[in-house]
């Protein structure tokens, strides 16, 4: 297909070469796998086009059936408004494949081969070098929202894929600012007092010396452009003085910024990046039930480019699934980890990830260096923060899964007055602690790789045994009551406020009967906590706690009789 050819039907302009579809002249939300559909049916409008050859033309590289053919098509029916209104543009042709029956005009868009120098004025935007795994749906909403929003900020931690993901929504609309897109990288930055200059030298404009922000804002006011701010975290206050400026001097200007946290500035809109798709249940998955998710697709291809002949076979799919778990889903983490699959195989790498951070270090040499390895990723964040959100972070390393906000105050807070609420809530607006705030309580949690990292930092620190104490500590005061409100809550309603628990009981009782723990906590978390394995039958593991317990209450001291007793009749009982 020529590139200087834009298809028109009905109210929608498709551009095949730019990848967009426009509906009267705004982004349409489009499914990347859904737009190759629309490509080739209207390429060949008028013709019935076999299913089997959409199917190579979708999916190239995957095998894929009949049933996501049909998902396809009618996703892309829908976002078409076909059937509404009498519109027609895709007919189903019953045992032959799919035809678009609209009327098509073919229009030159632009040139085929735009000259350097036009290129150079409307555009500077990274070239992407690898395909981009499992954002499709992203990219295409936050296109559709940029239309209607002129100031986005995606966020969300670092090796996420913002960057990425923002270079290509920006891409995406390319077409709809008439004086280009302006991509401008901040990560070099030392200082937040070049923003400005970094912006003007994007855009080949020289900021006066006086106020350069000024000078660039009265440039950019009669102009349409996108500007894509990158990396804003550490130069955040500039970044948002500068968004804020530019667009309240220029109309017709979008900003889209990348950020660990929030740029807090006036008109902002946020969207926080999530992980990639990993499968719920993974219980007998077969290697190409897993490559249907994406977080899997992007470790079989990195893992495919790194090793000559890698192919994911069903064997190694519980373990490929663990690496892509234990990374959180992360796309930097999970290429890093890919690139090591020639020297330690898929089940080696699974096995080791606790020692992530000195495994996982050959990232590209071109990459930014907080980007060449997973340490140097955290680090990156962990250093931007301030002391007090420091301390927090690595207190709440202790924790085993989800905590509460209580249980985050009694175990990282300083005793007396403490700022301990706003350090957690900046710590989530930063990417470095998850919030899920469904439910009656909500849960924080930290990210499998930042938890390992800030435990590091927590050992180093000399406040691990402290902190493991207050940690352990909190859980047996909340299990005190679990045994008598057993009697009086219903099952479900108890098994919902304690059951939840059960990881960090596990991590209370493993640092009680440590070397450096503390055994008569253990013993008494043990007894509070028998009741809950009760209930959830996890006998094996209740025998084995309470016989760990019982064998630290050797003798025949008065004060530890009644647990003694109570130990033993579990132990008998169960």
């Amino acid at each position: 297909m020529e590139d200087d050819k834009t298809f028109v039907f009905g109210s929608f302009r498709l551009s095949p070469a730019q990848r967009i579809l426009l509906d009267d002249q705004k982004p349409l939300r489009l499914g990347s796998r859904a737009l190759d559909i629309l490509v080739t049916l209207v390429e060949r409008a008028g013709e019935t086009l076999p299913k089997d050859q959409l199917i190579a033309r979708t999916w190239p590289d995957t095998v894929v059936d009949e049933g996501a053919l049909r998902v396809h098509v009618a996703a892309l029916r829908k976002a078409l408004g076909d059937g509404r209104g009498g519109r027609r543009y895709i007919a189903n042709i019953p045992g032959r494949g799919y035809s678009f029956v609209a009327p098509v005009t073919r229009e030159h868009a632009r040139p085929a081969t735009p000259s350097p120098s036009e290129a150079a004025e409307t555009n500077n935007l990274p070239a992407p070098l690898m395909r981009i795994v499992g954002r499709d749906d992203v990219i295409a909403a936050l296109g559709t929202q940029l239309a209607r929003r002129r100031f986005l900020t995606i966020v969300g931690p670092g090796g996420i894929g913002k960057t990425t993901v923002a270079v290509a929504v920006a891409e995406a609309v390319r077409s709809c600012y008439r004086d280009g897109v302006w991509f401008v990288g901040l990560a070099s930055l030392a200082d937040p007092d070049l923003v400005p200059s970094a912006l003007g030298a994007a855009l080949g404009v020289h900021p006066s010396a006086a106020n350069p922000l000024a000078g660039l804002a009265a440039w950019l006011r009669d102009k349409a452009a996108l500007i894509v701010l990158d990396s804003c975290e550490h130069v955040i206050g500039a970044a948002a003085a500068v968004a804020e400026a530019v667009l309240k001097a220029a109309p017709n200007v979008s900003i889209l910024t990348t950020s660990r946290e929030p740029l807090r500035a006036e008109g902002e809109s946020l969207h926080r990046l999530p992980a990639l798709e990993l499968p719920s249940d993974s219980v007998g998955l077969s290697a190409s039930d897993a490559l249907r998710y994406s977080a899997v697709q992007l470790f079989n291809e990195r893992a495919s480019a790194a090793v000559d002949g890698f192919a994911l076979a069903d064997a190694d799919v519980p373990a490929v699934l663990e690496i892509c778990r234990r990374l959180d889903g992360i796309p930097l983490a999970l290429e890093l980890a890919a690139a090591r699959v020639g020297v330690f195989g898929v089940r080696d790498l699974a096995a080791h990830l606790d020692d992530r951070f000195r495994l996982l270090t050959a990232g590209r040499r071109t990459a930014l260096p907080r980007h060449q390895t997973l340490g140097a990723t955290l680090d990156w964040s962990y250093q931007l923060l301030p002391e007090e959100e420091r301390a927090v972070l690595r207190r709440l390393s202790v924790f085993a899964g989800d905590f509460p906000l209580e249980a985050a105050v009694a175990v990282a807070a300083d005793p007396g007055p403490s700022e301990i609420v706003d350090h957690i809530a900046n710590l989530v607006g930063k990417s470095l602690v998850a919030a899920d705030p469904r439910g009656e309580i909500a849960q924080y949690r930290l990210l499998d790789t930042t938890r390992l990292y800030a435990s590091e930092k927590l050992r180093s620190s000399g406040e691990l045994q402290q902190i493991a104490r207050r940690h352990a500590e909190y859980y047996r005061a909340l299990f005190e009551p679990a045994e008598a409100e057993s009697e009086s809550r219903p099952q479900a309603e108890w098994l919902a406020i304690y059951g939840r628990h059960l990881d960090n009981v596990r991590a209370g009782l493993d640092w009680a009967f440590s070397a450096e723990g503390d055994p008569q906590i253990g013993v008494a978390l043990t007894v509070a906590v028998v009741p809950l394995w009760v209930h959830l039958s996890l006998m094996g593991e209740c025998r084995e706690r309470v016989e760990r317990a019982l064998a630290v209450l050797e003798g025949d001291e008065p004060a530890t009789a009644r647990q003694r007793m109570q130990l033993s009749q579990h132990s008998v009982g169960h």
